[in-house]
């Protein structure tokens, strides 16, 4: 059996394979693997001692994630969860299935498939530290892009669902590095 920084590069090669064929462009380069990138480099520094599934989980977030647009479902609030329900699925059988060519076993993968579909958040540690990773990249990221032109009670609501599924030293951290203006910062603190 290959060791585990075989197996954790085999994976992590082949999520970034599938995700250099995303036909859209950021920075000039595949939206999907640059995001996949960016969501190791915060686990990284937020999580340096993360094991092998959630690093995983963290690389494979998005894998594939333009073959299902988010067009082919309704719009509103019930369609946009429908879509995102599915993509997590998606996920974490897709990563699953390439942790299960890497050699990885049942109980490395199933924590991978539990992470990808956020099942129990705020009650599985490892889930919840994902989920801190996609905020923060979302906030370094993907916030200002996304909040332009947005109304401000819209974006107040997103910004408070957003801090809600951070744990409390996450949400502390945001407020530290972000330096959220009000009422953003409120949201963090509560």
């Amino acid at each position: 059996m290959p060791s585990n920084e075989i197996r954790l590069k085999a994976v992590i090669a082949a999520i970034d394979k599938a995700n250099a064929e995303d036909p859209t462009r950021e920075a000039g380069r595949p939206a999907a693997l640059l995001y996949g990138e960016r969501m190791s480099e915060e686990l990284d520094r937020l999580f340096p001692d993360a094991r092998d599934a959630l690093r995983i989980a963290a690389r494979g977030q998005h894998v594939e994630r333009w073959l299902l647009p988010r067009s082919d479902y309704p719009d509103g609030r019930e369609g946009y969860y429908a879509w995102r329900r599915e993509q997590g699925r998606r996920h974490a059988a897709r990563v699953a299935a390439m942790m299960a060519a890497a050699g990885y076993g049942a109980e490395d993968i199933a924590a991978a498939e539990r992470m990808l579909r956020k099942e129990s958040l705020k009650r599985d540690p490892d889930v919840q530290r994902l989920e801190d990773v996609i905020c923060f990249v979302f906030l370094r990221w993907y916030f200002t892009p996304f909040a332009r032109g947005k109304d401000p009670d819209a974006l107040l609501r997103i910004v408070t669902r957003t801090a809600r599924k951070m744990s409390t030293d996450g949400r502390m951290r945001a407020l530290e590095e972000f330096g959220l203006p009000e009422p953003f910062a409120a949201a963090f603190r509560d």
